[in-house]
């Protein structure tokens, strides 16, 4: 009959083997696990910028509607309160980075849109700088 042997010393630790094979286990989860977590990190980025981008074009809306005209700069929409405070572009983590867009018809105003500076593309395909 086989006898297990059961360690009665705390002292004696692990065998090398043991440690190996915890290591392997733990590799093999990682593997499975970081890229998930990267491409969930992605997916929010996207998701706050498009957030951002509709938060910010119903502001300028409300503006010209309200104003008859575009705003000067985001600055503007901060200090009369149509935005509480200038989105940040979360795929380059700034919110100076943003392409200002000036109207195409002439009206009186600096911004009448506004783009991401990011370079890359979305899930869909779509260049950040065009949403």
């Amino acid at each position: 009959m086989t006898r297990v042997r059961h360690r009665t010393n705390p002292a004696e630790g692990y065998t090398l083997i043991e440690l190996l094979v915890v290591l392997a286990i733990l590799a093999l989860l990682l593997t499975l696990a970081v890229p998930r977590y990267f491409h969930s990190v992605d997916h929010a980025k996207e998701t706050v910028l498009r957030e951002n981008l509709r938060a910010s074009r119903e502001a300028l809306g409300k503006f010209r509607a309200d104003t008859g005209r575009y705003p000067d700069a985001l600055e503007e929409l901060v200090a009369r309160k149509y935005l509480t405070a200038i989105p940040i572009d979360p795929m380059t983590d700034s919110a100076s980075s943003w392409v200002l867009v000036p109207p195409e018809d002439g009206s009186k105003g600096q911004v009448a849109d506004l783009r991401s500076s990011a370079s890359g593309q979305g899930r869909d395909g779509r260049p950040f700088q065009t949403w």
